[in-house]
């Protein structure tokens, strides 16, 4: 029998459940701390970040946020929506060019209904796909391999954003 082995995933099993929905979130923290490889923060722009998901659905999954704590489109700024579009915009050309992926999902979760792990801090996902990447694990096992480490995705991705 093969085994895969994500021993990265137990600090998810195992770590004690936080109130992401206060000002203290994961985001919010990521944004006020200058460790920005440690927080997974791979790209900032005046008013938005990017970061690595930590629990990605796909390889190269990355979240954009805005630096503000808001939960929905309707509460940000004209400023903050531009800011949010140019980087995704940004973030689909890099991921592009360095991962060369067939397509990609991007999309919202707004409230903890939909689905949103943070439901007080708007997050666009925006996972690359390649045809083909889906396969037997996640149907008959519940179990995604993923084929890059955060911390080569984070140097393949700041290798083109360090220039911008």
């Amino acid at each position: 029998m093969d085994q895969l082995w994500a021993p990265w995933r137990m600090s998810y099993v195992t770590a004690p459940k936080k109130d992401d929905t206060a000002p203290g979130c994961f985001l919010c923290r990521g944004v006020a701390a200058n460790d920005d490889r440690a927080n997974l923060l791979v790209h900032r722009s005046e008013l938005s970040v990017v970061v690595l998901n930590r629990f990605p659905y796909n390889t190269g999954h990355l979240l954009i946020a805005p630096n503000a704590h808001k939960a929905r489109p309707d509460e940000m700024t004209d400023a903050e929506l531009l800011d949010q579009q140019r980087v995704l915009q940004t973030m689909l050309g890099v991921l592009q060019k360095r991962m060369n992926p067939d397509g990609f999902n991007v999309g919202l979760n707004l409230g903890a209904a939909a689905g949103a792990g943070v439901p007080g801090h708007l997050h666009w996902h925006v996972v690359p796909r390649w045809n083909g990447d889906t396969n037997f694990m996640p149907v008959l096992t519940d179990t995604k391999v993923m084929v890059q480490s955060l911390d080569a995705l984070y140097d393949l991705l700041a290798a083109d954003l360090t220039s911008r």
